[in-house]
């Protein structure tokens, strides 16, 4: 398992280009033996986003390519194959929002605040949010969110889907770190497989979905995990993969 923390508490954590770059290096990487990797910031902030005070004047084509170039970023968190488990607390917006959506689990803190203040402060979100996030809270709230500048508690978020759990003050980390023991605990290949076909399938259309469902049940089901998945079911013990 690989514990993995955001140091720049001294700017809440805020993303500049070498953050990212070793975020980059990490998840299209992972160590050989990691089956989880929690992901958390130092300092009581998750990430602020986007650091501006270290933000350039770029042409048209730069920002084009910054911005691919944090797709790619966030695509190797949630396409790499390795769940990741995000403990958040304190500022999870902008950029730090696009990021935590990147995550496969999200954990909230009470002192956490989900914003996009993007739209505030007169640019567009570029690391992905339109699609993570416009998927999770529909295109009709996050547009009122980025016009706003509105802020959603731990709470809030959790009924909205940008956290799945939400737990009381200390208890984040504690909290990542059994569930991605459970995580762990699986099948290997099963989790890959959820990773990398779920939301694809999301993508597609109805049949084309069917169709990939089918192909991924036919490479799990015939697998030595799941032998192992069903004899352990039948002599009533936990599964050894």
């Amino acid at each position: 398992m690989a514990h993995l923390t955001l140091q720049r508490p001294e700017k809440r954590n805020a993303l500049n280009d070498g953050l990212i770059a070793e975020l980059g290096a990490f998840f299209t990487n992972p160590p050989k033996g990691v089956a989880v990797a929690i992901l958390s910031g130092a300092g009581g902030h998750f990430s602020a986003g986007l650091d501006l005070s270290e933000h350039v004047a770029r042409e048209a084509p730069e920002v084009m390519r910054h911005s691919r170039n944090w797709h790619a970023v966030m695509d190797s968190i949630q396409f790499g194959g390795l769940p990741v488990v995000a403990a958040l607390e304190g500022a999870v917006m902008g950029g730090g929002l696009e990021l935590a959506a990147a995550c496969h689990v999200r954990i909230a803190e009470p002192s956490t605040v989900f914003q996009l203040p993007e739209g505030r402060r007169g640019i567009f979100v570029g690391g992905g949010a339109s699609v993570r996030i416009g998927r999770i809270l529909g295109p009709d709230r996050m547009v009122e969110m980025m016009l706003t500048g509105r802020k959603y508690d731990a709470e809030e978020g959790r009924a909205l889907g940008l956290a799945h759990y939400a737990v009381t003050a200390g208890e984040g980390q504690g909290e990542a770190q059994r569930l991605a023991e459970r995580i762990a605990g699986n099948a290997p290949l099963s989790n890959y497989i959820v990773i990398q076909a779920l939301s694809r399938i999301d993508d597609m259309a109805r049949s084309d979905g069917l169709f990939t469902e089918s192909l991924c049940a036919a490479l799990t089901q015939t697998s030595a995990d799941a032998q192992e998945g069903l004899k352990a079911f039948l002599e009533k013990r936990d599964a050894r993969f």
